[in-house]
């Protein structure tokens, strides 16, 4: 089963909250999101299924499958901030509404397109990106 907006932004969710502490639980996550812990506990129990998370002692962590589907939803986030902040100077908070929403439509191609402008720009840098989309 493919991932669905909500589940793209679990992940990527699931993923930060691992950045920033050792420990994900799903209270954690119902924080971030603005979920109760029922919609949150219903949804990791469709990524677990899907093979996209592992609960391990209340740990809530990212299987590899989850993980390559979180650094992808993550990337096209980023690439998305990163042109309409400095780009285009949206102010910040627009700017991460916005490529929040986007990121789950925005197609490989115009993904690269726009890596590539940034780093033509000199407002990115080919190093931030974590895929090889902009290497030519």
């Amino acid at each position: 089963m493919g991932l669905r907006y909500s589940g793209e932004n679990y992940l990527k969710s699931i993923f930060l909250l691992h950045q920033e502490q050792s420990v994900v639980r799903s209270v954690d996550i119902a924080e971030r999101l603005g979920f109760t812990k029922a919609s949150v506990s219903r949804m990791l129990k469709n990524l677990a299924r899907d093979g996209f998370v592992a609960v391990n002692d209340n740990n809530v962590c990212l299987t590899e499958k989850g993980l390559y589907a979180a650094v992808g939803i993550y990337e096209r986030f980023s690439t998305i901030f990163d042109f309409l902040a400095d780009f285009l100077e949206i102010p910040l908070d627009i700017a991460a509404r916005d490529a929040g929403g986007m990121e789950h439509i925005i197609s490989d191609e115009t993904l690269c397109a726009l890596q590539k402008l940034l780093v033509k720009k000199g407002t990115g840098d080919p190093s931030d990106y974590i895929s090889d989309t902009v290497s030519d």
